[in-house]
């Protein structure tokens, strides 16, 4: 058992916006978040489209983030809408604003769109009598201005603010509760399967049951040792998480150590496998693009492809001298699913994944290589990228993009994905 003593004590608010993406779109229909049964999915037109968000009466039937539109019943009280993700990203910095009122910049960090931590330790005495007034009291102001409900979890420290917000905040009747050190064996240690603990995944959890780990508390109470041994420095800090003990601070800024670009697509229908080459080049194109204006080379690349029965094709590999090279790219990246991925199955997803980056000062040629054909090459995709960034991604295109497979039209001009 660690001593809870000297583990440093803050006051940290973890905020989340309930039904985000739903709500905002009933208030700009005029109806009631909390009683309206609605929808957003990625595209109203294709019966594949998935579900974004629900609202809590939709989620009642069964319906929740991740389904697919074919699974909502074709009902008159029920509203089915594209995303407008300018509008939610205006809601989402209208809401910023006002928990800015209540700590300093640096003290605030934003989690997701619908998400965000704040450090009230300094301020909290400024505005009310305890973290929970001053919760609430945020909590109202957000109501009164958007009409947005929220959920705060109040915490020692970060982790036990999410764990407070996810566990049980989103439950109370007044969508605020607060988790010390002391409430960690009565609240935290109960948690099963594991797999609800934040952090631990799937595969992650059967290797932790065949320790005879089924519950947070398990995991609290066994070795930290053996766990290190067995997950590396991971498993010591699950042993720490399941404690209850994070030092992290908001204000000391998480410092990305190995940076990557990374380009994924849910597919809004099935694809046969000589289809989805179009896509994975479209999205080779894309990240070597933001690569090429960088400056960087990447010497790692990671693909993967996924069924319509959710079966995932992965796999990784290295260029030693690294590249940024579309075409080098997806000749390997080709080779690879042809040898790897069933060319009779029908597919859903697709994942291109660069990292490991160096300068591109370190580019290297190699013996072999055709010096006049690389120098063609560079000054095409020099071409290229600055038409883009003057014109636009549909400026140049290739041929193939003009094929039914391809998906970059589409996908021009949205947000995170989706439509404006």
């Amino acid at each position: 058992m660690y001593n809870y003593h000297i583990c440093p004590k803050r006051h940290i608010f973890c905020v989340d916006q309930k039904s985000f993406f739903a709500s905002v779109s009933c208030i700009l229909k005029g109806l009631d978040p909390q009683t309206t049964k609605l929808a957003v999915v990625a595209d109203t037109k294709s019966l594949g489209s998935v579900v974004l968000a629900a609202t809590p009466e939709l989620k009642k039937l069964g319906i929740k983030t991740g389904a697919r539109l074919f699974e909502i019943p074709r009902r008159r009280d029920i509203y089915i809408i594209n995303p407008s993700m300018k509008t939610y990203l205006d809601y989402s910095a209208k809401i910023t604003e006002i928990a800015l009122k209540y700590v300093a910049p640096e003290d605030f960090h934003q989690y997701s769109v619908d998400e965000f931590f704040m450090d009230v330790t300094d301020s909290c005495h400024l505005f009310a009598d305890s973290p929970k007034a001053l919760a609430s009291k945020i909590k109202n102001e957000i109501y009164e201005e958007t009409a947005i409900e929220c959920a705060v979890g109040i915490g020692d420290n970060i982790l036990l603010s999410k764990l407070s917000l996810d566990i049980e905040a989103k439950k109370m009747a007044d969508g605020v509760a607060e988790w010390h050190y002391h409430d960690v064996p009565e609240k935290l240690w109960p948690i099963k399967p594991l797999r609800d603990f934040w952090g631990i995944n799937r595969r992650s959890e059967v290797k932790l049951n065949e320790r005879g780990i089924f519950k947070v508390g398990d995991l609290a109470r066994y070795s930290p040792v053996y766990l290190k041994r067995d997950f590396g420095i991971i498993g010591v800090d699950w042993h720490l998480h399941a404690n209850g003990i994070d030092f992290s601070k908001i204000r000391e800024k998480h410092i990305v150590h190995s940076p990557s670009i990374c380009k994924s697509q849910i597919l809004m229908r099935d694809y046969h496998f000589r289809e989805i080459y179009v896509v994975v080049l479209e999205h080779v194109d894309e990240v070597t693009h933001r690569l090429r204006l960088m400056h960087s080379l990447a010497k790692t690349v990671q693909i993967a492809v996924g069924t319509k029965d959710g079966h995932i094709y992965r796999k990784q590999f290295t260029i030693r001298e690294g590249t940024n090279n579309s075409n080098r790219i997806m000749k390997r990246i080709w080779d690879i699913l042809r040898k790897m991925a069933d060319s009779k199955a029908l597919y859903r997803t697709i994942s291109v994944t660069l990292t490991n980056f160096i300068p591109d000062s370190m580019n290297q040629i190699s013996l072999f290589d055709d010096v006049d054909e690389l120098k063609r090459q560079e000054a095409l995709m020099k071409t290229v990228d600055e038409l883009k960034q003057k014109y636009g991604q549909l400026s140049v295109m290739r041929a193939l993009s003009c094929t039914e497979a391809s998906t970059l039209k589409l996908r021009d001009g949205l947000i995170a994905g989706h439509k404006r």
